[in-house]
């Protein structure tokens, strides 16, 4: 099958190969990310959530399983989540989410917070539009869900690059 995006590459960042002096600050804390580029054409913001919440590498539970063929999202069913769901954010609210997020009142190791500015910060800064996954509904919970303690997911469009990032930052 064909899908309008071109799934590239899916970086993860796990907050435990970094050293926290207490040994224990990683709380769990982790951040995956999964690039894929635009197709060609113009197609709407809209047009792009559609189609990434149809590519295959959206069914991914989070929880170390990898991709499903079910239709599994996060800790949610795929199909209770539409472009609808996703809200517009600025690039401020954006980055104070995800550093509110990573730091939980703990001070991040240097190397992590590099780390974020590169791959986390810089592309919610760049992007062209960016919007974040709103609340759902309890009974949008599949079969095993909740899984995550916080769950914070961000779609960052950036047309000068041409990509489409799906940003996933969360604990267990």
């Amino acid at each position: 099958m064909h899908h309008a995006l071109t799934h590239w590459d899916s970086p993860f960042i796990n907050f435990k190969d970094f050293g926290f002096p207490d040994g224990r600050g990683h709380g769990f804390r982790w951040v995956h990310i999964k690039r894929f580029h635009l197709p060609s054409g113009s197609p709407t913001d809209e047009d792009l959530l559609t189609a990434l919440i149809a590519h295959p590498e959206f069914r991914d539970t989070y929880d170390g399983a990898g991709v499903w063929v079910e239709p599994r999202h996060g800790q949610w069913w795929a199909d209770r989540i539409t472009p609808g769901t996703y809200a517009a954010v600025d690039p401020s609210s954006a980055a104070a989410t995800i550093r509110t997020w990573a730091t939980s009142d703990v001070p991040l190791p240097p190397e992590l917070d590099v780390k974020l500015r590169e791959a986390v910060y810089t592309p919610i800064r760049q992007a062209t539009s960016r919007y974040a996954l709103g609340a759902l509904p309890e009974d949008a919970y599949h079969d095993y869900g909740p899984i995550h303690i916080e769950f914070h997911e961000l779609v960052l469009i950036d047309r000068c690059l041409g990509t489409l990032t799906l940003l996933v930052a969360a604990d267990d």
